[in-house]
């Protein structure tokens, strides 16, 4: 069965999101049992290295991105409309990331609201060799399993949905599953709450992810992560996330000390995600 709600007050675009989520995952786990999960995992092949591959072994000198694979979101609707049914490939999104120097990809799993699913993580792993995390919103540790048995390499945990006995215990599983937790947070509070679960995880086995979007507010401020910054310890791999649409972008947060992005909507929003990537990275002509 699914957590009880968790302690942390939710944004409210979050909150539909999670209650439709314990319904789902309920019905998820009467369809699937937790031990055919477990035994799907055995039969998998073992994770590929997110953790390394954006931290230790960056694929482009101007920044580790991670690029995303995303069809739709609660507040922009549809990205582009050919992504409508048939005319949206994530393993050929994926492959035109890779090409451009990605480190990694993030995938949307979440069907209802993103318009994802569970299979694209396997179609673009099998596309590149890329490691690939599973973008979800992650509530209970049956999702932590699946996303092993679905041949992801990550998961995400959104600080905001979850309390700090759930962070705790789910980075504990993930580390266990031998893939790497990105533990994303907006504000402060939730920022100072995450820190000492960090400190004791397992080596290389957490990152940082800074969400740069206010969801109480739908709002979006590149600087959030540069002003959260003087706040983490500096062994702490950070990601800056949202927000990020230039080449000039990537080089005011390099320049502060951000390595490493998750980019999603400006490239999908593109004809052609993988070249926008690559007119990002490149060097100003």
């Amino acid at each position: 069965m699914t957590q009880p709600p968790p302690k942390p007050e939710i944004p409210a675009v979050l909150s539909e999101i999670i209650d439709f989520k314990r319904s789902e995952v309920e019905a998820e786990i009467a369809s699937t049992p937790m031990s055919q999960l477990e035994s799907q995992c055995k039969d998998t092949e073992p994770p590929r290295d997110f953790f390394a591959s954006v931290v230790e072994h960056p694929r482009h000198e101007t920044m580790s991105v991670i690029a995303e694979v995303k069809r739709r979101s609660p507040s922009a609707g549809l990205i582009r409309p050919e992504y409508d049914q048939n005319e949206f490939d994530p393993a050929s999104i994926a492959q035109g990331y890779s090409d451009a120097g990605a480190s990694a990809i993030s995938c949307l799993t979440d069907q209802k609201f993103f318009g994802g699913h569970p299979a694209f993580i396997n179609q673009i792993k099998q596309q590149v060799p890329l490691p690939v995390l599973r973008k979800d919103f992650i509530i209970d540790p049956y999702q932590i399993t699946q996303a092993r048995a679905l041949n992801a390499d990550a998961v995400l945990l959104i600080a905001e949905c979850l309390s700090d006995t759930q962070i705790t215990d789910f980075i504990a599983q993930i580390s266990n599953l031998h893939m790497t937790t990105l533990l994303e947070i907006h504000d402060r509070a939730n920022l100072d709450r995450v820190l000492p679960i960090i400190e004791s995880a397992p080596p290389k086995s957490t990152l940082l992810g800074i969400n740069n979007r206010d969801l109480t507010k739908m709002t979006t401020d590149l600087h959030h992560s540069i002003n959260l910054m003087g706040h983490i310890p500096e062994h702490i791999p950070l990601v800056t996330e949202s927000g990020i649409r230039t080449r000039e972008d990537l080089q005011t947060l390099k320049a502060a000390g951000l390595n490493i992005a998750l980019i999603g909507q400006h490239l999908m929003a593109t004809p052609n995600p993988g070249h926008a990537l690559a007119e990002l990275l490149s060097p100003n002509r």
